[in-house]
């Protein structure tokens, strides 16, 4: 599945099954004013796709990535409208988030999950540091452990 589309039709089907009472028939948050082309749903839905292939910047995303699929999703909005309806619809995709996890857990009592490295700590004085230079390294562990 390295296509960034056949993600985003996957994740928008899972998002459609999830989301019985958070949004009406055409897949948006009850709002007054006119209905949106590109559904609220399709918002999350393109966001997750985008998390899900650790794409940070939305520049990168609409200028190059989503230039293939223009014909797949023909109402594509721009990236400030992305961006200000995937603010108001931030409780929306937590919500799904949950809906899904709940559906998962079937009582396992460890997950594993896969989701962005981040550095937790850094040794910075291990090259120049003579503790420890010397002696049995045997047993010792390795460099950063």
């Amino acid at each position: 599945m390295y296509n960034l589309y056949t993600k985003f039709v996957k994740i928008l089907e899972i998002c459609k099954q999830f989301s019985e009472n958070l949004v009406n028939e055409s897949g948006n948050v009850p709002r007054r004013g006119p209905v949106p082309k590109f559904s609220d749903l399709e918002v999350v839905a393109l966001s997750l796709t985008a998390e899900t292939e650790s794409i940070d910047s939305e520049k990168w995303l609409f200028d190059y990535k989503l230039q293939e699929y223009k014909d797949c999703i023909p109402n594509l909005i721009s990236r400030r409208q992305f961006n200000d309806r995937r603010k108001k619809t931030a409780g929306l995709c937590e919500e799904l988030r949950k809906r899904v996890a709940m559906e998962m857990d079937g009582g396992e009592e460890q997950f594993f999950v896969d989701s962005k490295p981040i550095e937790v700590c850094r040794v910075a004085r291990g090259k120049r540091c003579k503790m420890g230079r010397t002696g049995d390294f045997s047993q010792a562990p390795d460099f950063g452990f």
